[in-house]
């Protein structure tokens, strides 16, 4: 009775357990305290925090490949959604369909926030080469800085399939700490008399033009650029779907039940990818500044390209809303309305914010499909 004890004692994972594994384990407790207590993208954070805690646990197995004599883990066969491309569109069709492109059809002038807040991946991926990172390296981890979870892990897959989980871990952190990121560097740039401009209403946008609106986006995309075509042309069959307005149930669909199954899908096995030995590595480390350089200098430049707009269209344009080129939708509009807010009570910033962060989702992955052009 006591060997059995014993035995049992020797193998739990309570003797087994690792300095490191206690180290992630512990970041991911912070990371569900901050999605639970501050509210900080709980959708995304708990189920990708809480893929990290189970997947650090000793001796559990829901990573292990399959062998002759087991089958493998419940994770290894989720993340194969990850590693084979299959998430990241799907989750794009999603988007799609709950994106209202009507602020940027309105306001076609916001397509170059969009274009602006790109700079943060290539100034990333000229950064990675500087560092001796291969091109496709360089790429993969460049890509961070558009804070587009799905196209990171999209272009991750196909140029540096070896540092997929870290991409994916840095890219859906960053995604998730936007509210923190981002307002320091749009007050650092911007003037309280510039904070405080109010934008005037857009002009009412047709359904003739939101329906030939993701056709058009979608046959000059993919034909001027064929490898951006996964993502894009499932964003654009999302809001195809969306705006026809014959095939509502579809629409609710994957607005709501599908957008939650894959993101929880997507979350746990972006989180179970984050084993300790590959997290806390100096590669990652380096991996995980060069995507926060990128987020940051893509916050910048699309606040700057909004103060040129301010200054060209004499006071107009609100350089807070540059700040939502970045394309984590809708999370970056959100930042934008807030700081609008707290700048003046009148400003109701949200709409046209949404103007640059869909510009942005179609800039990341425009982006993504010329590196993978080019290194893939």
């Amino acid at each position: 009775m006591l060997d059995s004890i014993n035995e049992l004692i020797i193998t739990s994972g309570l003797m087994n357990i690792t300095i490191q594994e206690i180290i992630v384990i512990f970041l991911s407790l912070i990371l569900i305290y901050l999605a639970i207590a501050k509210n900080y993208e709980p959708y995304l954070l708990i189920p990708i925090a809480f893929g990290m805690l189970l997947a650090n646990l000793p001796f559990t197995g829901l990573m292990d490949a399959p062998t002759a004599t087991s089958s493998g883990g419940l994770f290894y066969y989720l993340y194969q959604g990850v590693s084979l491309g299959i998430f990241p569109p799907l989750i794009f069709l999603c988007l799609g369909a709950g994106t209202d492109f009507g602020p940027l059809i309105a306001n076609p002038k916001t397509l170059l926030l969009g274009g602006a807040a790109q700079f943060g991946i290539f100034a990333a991926f000229f950064g990675a080469l500087a560092l001796g990172m291969t091109p496709s390296e360089a790429g993969a981890i460049g890509i961070i800085g558009g804070a587009d979870g799905p196209t990171a892990l999209h272009a991750a897959a196909i140029l540096s399939e070896h540092l997929l989980p870290t991409i994916a871990i840095a890219a859906y952190s960053y995604m998730a700490l936007v509210p923190i990121i981002q307002p320091p560097i749009m007050r650092l740039l911007t003037t309280e008399e510039e904070r405080k401009t109010v934008m005037t209403q857009a002009r009412e946008v047709s359904q003739k033009e939101k329906i030939i609106f993701p056709i058009v986006v979608t046959l000059f995309v993919s034909l001027l650029i064929p490898s951006s075509a996964p993502l894009v042309g499932m964003l654009m069959l999302g809001n195809l779907i969306r705006e026809s307005g014959v095939v509502s149930l579809l629409a609710d669909t994957l607005e709501n039940s599908m957008m939650y199954i894959i993101t929880i899908l997507l979350g746990v096995a972006v989180g179970a990818s984050a084993n300790a030995e590959l997290l806390l590595s100096m590669a990652t480390i380096k991996i995980i500044v060069l995507g926060l350089f990128a987020f940051m200098v893509g916050t910048a430049s699309g606040v700057l390209m909004g103060k040129l707009m301010y200054k060209l269209t004499g006071g107009k344009v609100n350089p807070l809303i540059g700040s939502a080129g970045v394309s984590a939708v809708p999370m970056a509009a959100r930042v934008s309305q807030v700081e609008g807010i707290k700048a003046n009570p009148n400003n109701y910033l949200l709409m046209h914010a949404m103007g640059p962060n869909v510009a942005g989702v179609i800039g990341s992955a425009v982006s993504a499909g010329i590196l993978i052009h080019f290194f893939g």
